[in-house]
């Protein structure tokens, strides 16, 4: 899955939620997704909150076949900034 197609999966998650906060997905060399305004970009800017992880992580992430808690336990992602933020995103993914 592109990140493109991973940011139109998270748009339509975030268009069902309440999930107010500016969040950042950093796949390194591959992108970015930001949240902010409620709105899904590719274009990189400042965040409460930096989610540092693979392209795969991320699309299992918004799949639903990668625990967010187990997934920063292993490793698999980092957290940078707000921690509060990163725990709004299973609500933000389900929508």
């Amino acid at each position: 899955m592109s990140l493109t197609a991973i940011a139109e999966t998270i748009e339509k998650g975030l268009s069902k939620s309440d999930f107010t906060d500016s969040l950042k997905f950093d796949c390194g060399t591959a992108g970015v997704i930001m949240i902010a305004d409620k709105q899904v970009s590719l274009e990189d800017g400042p965040a409460a909150c930096t989610l540092k992880m693979s392209v795969e992580n991320l699309e299992k992430l918004v799949t639903g076949k990668l625990n967010p808690m187990t997934a920063v336990m292993m490793g698999k992602i980092k957290v940078g900034g707000d921690p509060s933020v990163a725990m709004k995103l299973g609500k933000l993914l389900k929508g």
